[in-house]
């Protein structure tokens, strides 16, 4: 971990709420000049903190809609396995989030669609491609918490 400063802190959550903001505004939020709020947001960039700035989209607004999880089971965790498994995910845009996992799952997927039909054509897919042990998969009926900002 990086040994933040509460300037540090107060950047990173103005940016998580807006990265669109400008350097005179993240200079107020902070009392800091636009030029050291500039090297201080280029800093934490290049130190990775800031992976990368995105819109975050309205997956309904732009016709997908259905949220499904994919919990899948392996009894195979060689190496060679794990290349054609993650090749496998990444062939699939509709796949957005991907955690190996402790516990009796061992890969939790989040797959974002228009329909169950279009949804099942992923699943078959993806059981196609990869040799998994036991797969379930469960639909979204509500989102009742989303953040994206971490509590920094």
């Amino acid at each position: 971990m990086l040994n933040l400063d509460k300037t540090d802190l107060a950047l990173l959550r103005a940016l998580q709420q807006d990265a669109t903001v400008s350097m005179d505004y993240l200079a107020g939020v902070v009392g800091s000049s636009k030029t050291a709020v500039w090297n201080r947001v280029k800093r934490l960039q290049k130190e990775g903190v800031i992976t990368r700035q995105v819109a975050i989209v309205d997956p309904d607004l732009v016709g997908l809609p259905e949220t499904f999880f994919i919990a899948v089971k392996t009894n195979q965790h060689e190496e060679r396995w794990l290349e054609r498994f993650n090749k496998a995910i990444q062939r699939q845009p509709h796949i957005v989030e991907v955690h190996r996992l402790a516990g009796d799952v061992d890969y939790l997927l989040k797959v974002q669609v228009r329909s169950t039909k279009e949804f099942d054509l992923l699943y078959k897919t993806l059981v196609a491609d990869i040799d998994l042990y036991s797969v379930t998969s469960s639909l979204s009926m509500e989102v009742l918490k989303y953040e994206t900002a971490l509590p920094v």
